[in-house]
């Protein structure tokens, strides 16, 4: 393999500069904050574990700071961009500053919700600087889309990533919490400071390691059906699941039969559940037994 070319990664005059000459101007509808400093996305891409013949994807690359870093470390990239500008312009970046894996790259110019499939081989890792207003949704989505993604790093907004890795009775453990679990365990893998993204954030930035089960989650019951009991439990996170599960089973009386049958107290909270007792209760729905 080649190697690139010491100064191929972008610094923060080759962004604003690309900005400039595109008419680009970071927007918050998009949760667009561009990371300026070669020496972080070389951070995470080291921390990613990214290796020579990994197949990364990509979510919002923007100008390519992150890309860049990626196609140094893996056999191949895939960008996933939404932004018309920002995609009509990577390939070329891509070709200026690292012509020698041009054609280790590909770029999907979509919305990464609806992405359900991508070019050439299956990815076996996600790295991506995830617009902080969707991250939860887009990274859940990935993981259950593409089952192939065994190692997954995104950096998110701090409070996201004290979520997405809380465990239970944590105080911010919730929804995404276990929804992530279901599919890999996860930790937090860093902090990130502010000044190395353009515009700066008035946030604080972190990592999130997300390593998928070596066997998926053992129940009889589908990530659907357990999503649901997720999403009812923290619905109403003060109440007891006896309460706030009544909805979901049809009455209190029938959830406090299903809880029981699962072997979890009625009087407990979503908060104190592991994703494998949300599961238990999933399976036990309607009939109780």
């Amino acid at each position: 393999m080649t190697s690139p070319t010491p100064d191929a990664l972008l610094g923060p005059a080759d962004i604003r500069e690309l900005a400039a000459a595109l008419g680009v101007r970071p927007t918050k509808q998009r949760g667009q904050n561009f990371v300026i400093d070669a020496n972080t996305v070389r951070r995470i891409v080291r921390t990613a574990e990214v290796r020579p013949d990994d197949v990364v994807v990509e979510v919002g690359p923007g100008l390519g700071s992150l890309t860049l870093a990626l196609l140094e470390a893996a056999d191949r990239v895939t960008a996933v961009e939404i932004d018309d500008v920002l995609a009509g312009a990577l390939p070329a970046t891509i070709a200026a500053r690292m012509p020698e894996r041009a054609d280790r790259f590909a770029l999907v110019h979509s919305d990464a919700m609806h992405v359900t499939e991508l070019p050439g081989p299956g990815p076996t890792a996600l790295v991506a600087n995830l617009p902080y207003n969707v991250a939860v949704p887009v990274l859940l989505h990935m993981l259950e889309t593409f089952p192939s993604i065994e190692r997954t790093l995104v950096m998110v907004q701090s409070e996201v990533a004290d979520r997405l890795a809380a465990v239970p009775g944590n105080k911010v453990y919730g929804v995404p919490s276990v929804k992530a679990n279901w599919y890999a365990h996860v930790k937090r893998a860093g902090a990130i400071g502010r000044n190395v993204f353009w515009p700066a954030p008035n946030v604080d930035s972190g990592l999130v390691s997300l390593v998928r089960r070596a066997e998926p989650l053992k129940t009889t019951a589908s990530r659907k059906e357990v999503f649901a009991v997720v999403d009812a439990a923290f619905a109403q996170r003060r109440k007891t699941l006896r309460a706030a599960l009544a909805g979901w089973a049809g009455s209190a009386a029938a959830a406090e039969a299903a809880l029981v049958a699962a072997g979890v107290s009625p009087q407990a909270r979503g908060e104190s559940l592991t994703v494998e007792e949300f599961a238990r209760i999933a399976e036990h729905r309607e009939t109780g037994e």
